[in-house]
């Protein structure tokens, strides 16, 4: 038995979720010529014949962690838990093929409620043209689980990873930012105003943007295609689930470049930028430290711009610098400060 109160002990929090993936994964080997990259990405690769690389990626949805069923409704849960899942894979500029889904429930869960989560995932999958090919249920103790396996494929010329971005390189976002993080600000904040009083009716008139970013986001299946008939091969991507700044980051960090971010450049819709000022918030930290918001982040070559300038699904929010110039933003003052990963963390230490 492991004894958590033993300070001799390293606690899980002080490595952060990525940092105990390295520490855990740091001694594994590739033994199979089929493995084209494991562990350090959006999504594994594997190569099973010449001229076809598969995807292959997890994520799993705690409830109480990543999910609150005060507001969250199971059909949505469903939808939202392939979507998660489904990004992953164009993040990696490859089509998404198959799932599998896997559930822990306690007994607190009836039939109906299941059904209810199931037709969520299976929207999500006729939608996005994706087949249910397995998984496995079991019961839990601790509230409902549930865990996506997703498996895409494109053409080895096509796969973008995230270590590909080379100075000079612009930075590039599709959609908007930030929603999704208010959305979930709006629906905790009248969760507890029903806990002081149950018959208040919630006014989210406001709000429906926001709400259905955080309840039922999207995963951008459009942009390979886009990208492909634009001619424009990214130089590296990687989706939005954790804030902007840890993003930007990684792909920095993979690369071993630097870069420069302007402030005035981030997408945001109108109403993220009404309700930041309902709720006394900068904006520009929500859209880089929120998340959820599942859109994709990529890189270019400069000469590609022409090609992606009048598209109004991308804005060009930097470029890539030096390694040794650092991960700046520039702010509409055209003050340059550190770019900073505080994007949510699914093993930080509660208080």
């Amino acid at each position: 038995m492991f004894d958590n109160k033993d300070s001799s002990k390293t606690p899980i929090a002080s490595l952060g979720e990525f940092g105990l993936i390295d520490h855990l994964t740091k001694h594994f080997t590739i033994s199979h010529s089929t493995t084209v990259k494991g562990i350090g990405d959006d999504a594994a690769v594997i190569a099973p014949k010449e001229g076809v690389e598969m995807v292959v990626t997890t994520d799993m949805l705690v409830e109480g962690v990543h999910f609150d069923l005060g507001y969250m409704p199971l059909k949505h849960l469903g939808y939202k838990a392939v979507m998660v899942n489904l990004s992953d894979v164009y993040a990696m500029n490859a089509t998404a093929k198959q799932i599998t889904v896997s559930v822990a429930i306690s007994n607190r869960f009836p039939v109906e409620a299941m059904e209810e989560l199931y037709s969520g995932i299976q929207t999500a999958a006729s939608l996005y043209k994706v087949d249910v090919v397995g998984g496995d249920t079991t019961s839990s103790t601790s509230g409902l689980i549930i865990s996506i396996t997703a498996i895409g494929e494109a053409t080895p010329d096509k796969i973008t990873y995230r270590d590909g971005a080379k100075e000079n390189d612009l930075l590039v976002v599709t959609g908007d930012l930030g929603a999704a993080y208010l959305g979930l600000q709006v629906l905790e904040r009248e969760k507890q105003v029903y806990k002081v009083n149950p018959n208040s009716q919630p006014d989210l008139e406001n709000y429906t943007y926001l709400i259905e970013r955080q309840l039922k986001p999207e995963a951008r299946k459009d942009v390979a295609a886009m990208l492909a008939e634009l001619e424009v091969q990214p130089t590296s991507m990687i989706d939005i689930s954790d804030g902007l700044s840890s993003e930007v980051i990684h792909i920095c960090k993979n690369s071993k470049v630097g870069c420069n971010v302007y402030e005035d450049k981030i997408p945001l819709d109108p109403q993220v930028i009404a309700t930041c000022e309902e709720f006394n918030m900068d904006s520009t930290t929500i859209a880089l430290s929120g998340g959820e918001d599942y859109e994709l982040l990529f890189t270019i070559r400069t000469e590609d711009f022409p090609k992606i300038k009048a598209n109004p699904n991308f804005s060009v929010i930097g470029h890539m610098t030096k390694e040794s110039e650092g991960m700046h933003l520039i702010t509409r003052a055209n003050t340059k400060i550190p770019l900073i990963s505080r994007g949510w963390n699914a093993l930080e230490e509660e208080d």
